[in-house]
C-alpha cells in the first residue's frame, strides 16, 4: 500500500459543519462576559475564527483583555457544539462508515478545539482515530492552526509514519499538506461545489479530488 496512515480534518471531513448561528451566539457571550453588549456584526463574526492580530486588535478597541476573551469565546464555542452534538445538529455523515475497513491506521487533525474533537471521537464512538488533535482553546492555539504544520507534525510523530495521506476540505488542509511534504486529498463535498483555492489566495493543489469518503480506498489501493 502506497500510505502507511490516513490522518483526516474534522469540520466538513468527518462531520458536519457548525452552524453559523451557534457561532455567533459564542461571540456574544464572549463579548458579554467581558461587558461589551453590543460589539459590531463584522466584530462577532471575526471572533468566529480571527487570527492573532485580528483578536488583539478587538481586544484594543474595546479596551479588553484579549486572552479572556478568547478564553470565554473557545469555552462558549465547546458548549455549543457539544450541544449540538448531542441534539444531532452535528453529526457524522454517512461515508465515515466505509472508513472501518482501512487497513492503515488514522487519525485526526482539526482546527476545531481539542475538547470538541475529544466529545466528537467519544460520542460517536469513532474506534481506531489515533491520535487526534484539535487546538488549545488559547491564542497561542491560534497561532498553531493549520496552515501551521504544528499539529500534523506532532500527529505523525505519534504514529510513527512515515507516509501519511491527509484528507480534507479546505485550502489549508493542501496547504499544510504541502508544507511538510506529504499528499493530500481535497474531499468536495456539496458545500464544497463552488469552493476555489484562488479565492484566499492560495495557488496550490491537492493530489487527489473526491466527492465522498468513499472514494479513499481506491486511492490506497491504487
Amino acid at each position: 500500500m502506497k500510505y502507511d496512515a490516513v490522518i483526516f480534518d474534522n469540520d466538513g471531513v468527518l462531520t458536519t459543519l457548525t452552524d453559523h448561528e451557534k457561532l455567533r451566539r459564542a461571540s456574544a457571550y464572549a463579548f458579554k462576559t467581558q461587558g461589551v453588549e453590543e460589539p459590531t456584526r463584522a466584530d462577532l463574526e471575526t471572533l468566529f475564527s480571527p487570527t492573532v492580530e485580528e483578536i488583539h486588535g478587538i481586544a484594543t478597541r474595546y479596551d479588553i483583555d484579549a486572552d479572556s476573551l478568547w478564553a470565554a469565546r473557545e469555552r462558549a464555542a465547546i458548549e455549543e457544539q457539544r450541544d449540538a452534538i448531542v441534539a444531532g445538529e452535528k453529526t457524522l455523515y454517512e461515508d465515515v462508515t466505509t472508513l472501518t475497513d482501512l487497513e492503515v491506521p488514522r487519525a485526526i487533525v482539526s482546527n476545531n478545539q481539542h475538547e470538541t474533537i475529544e466529545t466528537i471521537v467519544d460520542y460517536f464512538d469513532l474506534e481506531g482515530f489515533d491520535p487526534y488533535y484539535g487546538r488549545e482553546p488559547t491564542i497561542a492555539g491560534i497561532e498553531r492552526k493549520k496552515p501551521t504544520p504544528y499539529y500534523l507534525e506532532n500527529a505523525i510523530d505519534d504514529m510513527g509514519c512515515s507516509n501519511p495521506l491527509y484528507v480534507g476540505d479546505s485550502w489549508v488542509d493542501v496547504a499544510v499538506s504541502e508544507t511538510i511534504g506529504i499528499d493530500s486529498v481535497f474531499l468536495r463535498r456539496s458545500h464544497r461545489e463552488a469552493y476555489q483555492f484562488s479565492q484566499y489566495g492560495f495557488d496550490g493543489e491537492p493530489t487527489y479530488e473526491i466527492a465522498g469518503l468513499d472514494g479513499l480506498p481506491s486511492i490506497l489501493h491504487g
